[in-house]
């Protein structure tokens, strides 16, 4: 058992006294970070991908309140909408298969911008600059280091799968941006709570609290935390996968945190001081938070099963809960059978095996034009060879497969090290990740796009180790040296797949030049 004045010292423990400088390092990679994600984001000027769902549906929540229906042949309504004329859009409420804050967002952007691509997607550019934020403040926290907060920051800057979700109307980056900053609060509840702990145990009088379990403590950073959450599964449901691991993290801590504090036995107390309060505040926070996202819905009266309660009187939840919350109980209930339903009978082109997501073994086409002629819009292809402007969901791979290596050298350094900031980013990873075994459903790489921060992470944490206890930089060793050389690879690596992410004119040629692997095609 560690001595009274150590224990505190343990409690005490909090992230690097560098404030300032951390913000400024954090500011300087976050606008780096921003305009790389907002130059010639409106570039190209067409709904790309699911932009025909969700750029849409934002731009119909604002009006209705809900989504409304676009009547017409879908080609003929894109190619009008994306000059603005959206007189194809009806009152008559469509089903959506997810809940409704990212298309909030990305219809936010269609009103402070308009209806072009730069409306629809600039939201994304703005949670994709605040993702890489909360990715450096939270490495930063987790490691008790400045510089692997600055490493995961620039990383996550430079992956290509996060730029090219940054830069569509897609509602992955929104889930991501939500999931860490849940992460984040959770990290700083940790320190929130024990730092409250060790002010009780130096208010005691034997600096101990002698077998007893100690006061209760008011955690204001739990309900941010479930806030967040909330907003994460209010985007897309996978994020309850998450939820429940950092929910169970919390009380884990908590009761190791209260036996550090001298609770002893009387620690497992816990589990009702703490983890009933941490429920409340995570879960029940998060179901309330995940309802108020659909108010507009439950206001307005044309959306889609929005009047299902008042012809379904007798129905269990009509009768317990209402109208609204019975309609939108059986709303959910047909989400949930269309994405097990339908979804699962279906197949796609760019369906891939789950177990590949860590190491992109799949890619996922976001735009294709395809077989443009020599000479037509400045293509310089050769002899026989034409040219494509492509936009390639592909995670920088030199980065990817060093954050698949360190998630491995990881869990040896958790098990045998007992290191858990390995721990937190390996089990965050994997719950979004191994819940994708088990539906039927076709999975594609870009929901990959929640896993890669906490990968960023890990990384950021085994190249910290790579580096040695005191790196000299004036005088660097062979150890500085080969992370930096692996740092500069992995930021040629994403300059040179640059045009693949941003649909740049290239001969087909140097298109394949840049798919290395069959899955990548």
């Amino acid at each position: 058992m560690p001595s009274h004045s150590s224990a505190t010292a343990q409690l005490r423990a909090g992230p690097p006294a560098d404030e300032l400088f951390s913000w400024a390092m954090t500011g300087v990679i976050t606008v780096v970070a921003f305009v790389l994600r907002l130059w010639r984001v409106g570039q190209p000027a067409a709904l790309v991908f699911d932009e025909s769902l969700y750029a849409k549906a934002g731009f119909s929540l604002y009006r209705y309140g809900y989504q409304g229906t676009w009547t017409g042949d879908t080609p003929s309504i894109d190619a009008a909408v994306v000059h603005g004329d959206v007189s194809a859009l009806t009152p008559d409420g469509s089903f959506a298969s997810h809940p409704m804050i990212g298309t909030w967002l990305i219809g936010a952007g269609t009103q402070l911008f308009g209806m072009d691509p730069t409306g629809w997607r600039i939201a994304s550019v703005v949670f994709g600059a605040l993702l890489v934020l909360m990715v450096i403040r939270l490495a930063r926290r987790l490691s008790r280091s400045t510089l692997v907060g600055g490493l995961a920051g620039a990383l996550l800057t430079v992956d290509g799968l996060s730029f090219v979700m940054s830069r569509v109307a897609l509602l992955d980056v929104f889930e991501a941006f939500f999931i860490v900053a849940g992460a984040a609060a959770v990290l700083a509840d940790r320190d929130y709570f024990r730092h409250k702990l060790a002010d009780a145990v130096e208010n005691t009088p034997d600096a101990h609290f002698d077998g007893k379990p100690g006061p209760f403590v008011f955690r204001p950073w739990l309900i941010v935390a479930g806030s967040m959450f909330g907003l994460a599964c209010a985007t897309k449901w996978n994020a309850v996968y998450p939820l429940a691991l950092f929910g169970v993290m919390v009380v884990v801590w908590s009761i190791n945190a209260r036996r550090l504090a001298g609770a002893g036995r009387a620690a497992w107390w816990s589990l009702l001081s703490d983890g009933l309060p941490a429920f409340v505040s995570m879960v029940v926070v998060s179901v309330g938070v995940y309802v108020a996202s659909w108010a507009s819905w439950l206001a307005t009266a044309g959306g889609y099963d929005r009047q299902w309660g008042a012809t379904n009187a007798g129905a269990w939840m009509v009768r317990h809960f209402g109208t609204g919350l019975g309609s939108l109980w059986h709303y959910t209930v047909e989400m949930y059978k269309w994405q097990t339903g339908p979804m699962a009978s279906l197949s796609h082109p760019y369906a891939a095996n789950p177990w590949g997501l860590p190491v992109v073994a799949r890619t996922i086409g976001v735009y294709a034009e395809t077989g443009i002629a020599p000479g037509s819009q400045g293509c310089h292809a050769g002899v026989g060879d034409a040219c494509v402007r492509v936009i390639t969901g592909l995670g920088t791979p030199l980065l990817w497969w060093g954050a698949a290596l360190a998630m491995v050298v990881g869990l040896v350094w958790w098990v045998v090290g007992r290191d858990h900031r390995f721990g937190v980013v390996i089990l965050a990873t994997c719950s979004m990740w191994l819940p994708w075994m088990f539906v039927a459903r076709p999975v594609f790489a870009y929901y990959a796009t929640t896993m890669i921060p906490f990968m960023a992470i890990g990384l950021a944490i085994a190249l910290r180790l790579a580096l040695g206890v005191s790196p000299d930089w004036r005088r660097p060793s062979w150890r500085v040296i080969l992370v930096a050389v692996y740092l500069v690879l992995v930021i040629a690596d994403f300059v040179f797949n640059y045009p693949v992410y941003t649909g740049q004119l290239l001969p087909t040629s140097h298109w394949m030049w840049r798919m290395w692997l069959p899955g990548w095609i």
